[in-house]
């Protein structure tokens, strides 16, 4: 208890403070100047919910621009470290809200935001080197305890570790997919474009990143392998975004890892921003003193340390309910989310839906462009929870034209790492009488059987 405990220099949580809420601000903007707010959230008839959240709704688009209007304020007070508390708790409710709207948008780097803002609310990285000091100088301080910046170390760990033991699978790391796929694309690139074709570098490529996600942690949290270890970072990261388009991801990634220098190296950092702005925060004298630490009363770190243990029980578990389900994880994506699995499937499909009338027998195809954006259908093709809810959503739009108890079957046919189309669920059972829920749907088809 102690050791977590142990009072440490405050710079790394100011560092992390400002970096977060730099790179959330231009993630939030860039994603409203590419016009995503209009295409992923306002066009759509229909969204598909996360399960349990069905009553989160996407508002009118006043109510959509005003969340991400929410966004960019508060992303800016973060970094800044204006009204801290306000905007971080706001961010990590506009956020999360946001990205429960509809699960066609889901990216693990999304959940990562939510989960790493979640853990800045509870720790005081807005006391130090901030427009609150500035602001109340009482709020000042030098040092922490350890855990309000280890906290940060061991997700990221967890993060890099569940990555890298999910790629320890045959597609992987012997057929070397999906990069086998990928890759090709990029053959147009200068000097490499011939070599991303060859078969032997998507398997260095895919070795690689096995190993990468599984040592990159562990070196960075040494002292005498983290520099060369944050290059690889910095390398690795930037090879994915210009090999592949993932986004913000990258840039994340090299943002956050930060967390991981000694305070004396984030201390520089500080120094470095200290001459680029105008409002100076109390400066560190001398030895860092303990009388100058954050205190936390211990009624209140009782609940934050509760808060943490079912937090990171839940990390080690979540990643790991896939065990709980039969079959080929990435055909049926059962446990598949939120489970730091990171670009490790190439897979398409197409699917029709009919609904038929019982009393009449008449059946019906859909058009499901009439429902649905180009998007969302190609993500809820491959995914069976998204095809339950729109089985859902069918059978109440006909019971609306005065159908009783319509009949709603489909036909998928997906492919998976280069695997060939193949049925992907029992056309005849009506989805209709499909209940969602965290079982095993059994109509889905097995992969090795089809």
């Amino acid at each position: 208890m102690t050791e977590i405990n142990t009072p440490k220099h405050i710079a790394p949580l100011a560092v992390f403070r400002i970096a977060f809420g730099t790179i959330m601000l231009i993630s939030t903007l860039r994603f409203i100047l590419k016009g995503w707010i209009e295409a992923f959230y306002i066009q759509p008839v229909f969204h598909f919910t996360f399960y349990g959240f069905h009553w989160v709704k996407a508002p009118a688009a006043t109510g959509m621009y005003t969340l991400f209007a929410l966004l960019v304020i508060s992303s800016l007070l973060v970094t800044i470290g204006l009204f801290y508390r306000i905007a971080i708790g706001t961010f990590f409710l506009c956020f999360t809200y946001v990205e429960l709207i509809d699960q066609t948008t889901y990216l693990n780097h999304y959940y990562l935001i939510s989960v790493m803002a979640f853990l800045l609310i509870l720790v005081p990285a807005n006391r130090y080197f901030s427009a609150d000091v500035w602001r109340k100088p009482q709020l000042y301080t030098e040092c922490v305890p350890a855990w309000t910046i280890n906290i940060f170390k061991l997700q990221l760990l967890l993060v890099y570790l569940f990555a890298g033991i999910s790629k320890l699978n045959y597609d992987w790391l012997i057929a070397a997919m999906p990069l086998s796929i990928w890759l090709p694309a990029s053959s147009w690139m200068p000097v490499i474009g011939q070599l991303l074709s060859k078969f032997w570098v998507a398997s260095a490529f895919s070795w690689f990143g096995a190993l990468f996600d599984l040592f990159i942690p562990f070196l960075l949290i040494r002292k005498e392998t983290r520099k060369p270890a944050y290059i690889v970072v910095i390398i690795f990261h930037l090879a994915t975004a210009l090999f592949f388009k993932i986004g913000m991801f990258p840039y994340i990634m090299i943002t956050v890892t930060t967390i991981f220098f000694s305070a004396d190296t984030h201390l520089e950092i500080l120094s470095f921003l200290n001459t680029l702005r105008s409002v100076k925060a109390k400066e560190s004298h001398g030895s860092h003193r303990y009388a100058e630490s954050y205190l936390i009363p211990l009624q209140k770190m009782d609940l934050i340390y509760a808060v943490l243990i079912i937090h990171f029980s839940l990390q080690l578990l979540i990643p790991l309910r896939y065990l709980l389900y039969p079959g080929k994880l990435y055909w049926t994506e059962e446990g598949y989310r939120f489970s730091w699995r990171v670009m490790l499937m190439e897979k398409g499909g197409t699917i029709f839906f009919h609904v038929k009338d019982p009393s009449t027998g008449r059946t019906s195809e859909i058009t499901n462009p009439q429902y649905l954006t180009r998007f969302q259908e190609n993500m809820m093709a491959t995914q069976p929870d998204m095809i339950l809810q729109y089985a859902h959503f069918l059978a109440e739009e006909y019971q609306k034209k005065g159908i009783k108890n319509p009949v709603v079957t489909a036909q998928s046919y997906v492919t998976l790492n280069g695997s060939g189309s193949r049925l992907y669920i029992d056309s005849t059972v009506n989805l209709a009488n499909e209940t969602e829920s965290f079982d095993h749907k059994k109509w889905i088809l097995p992969f090795d059987k089809n």
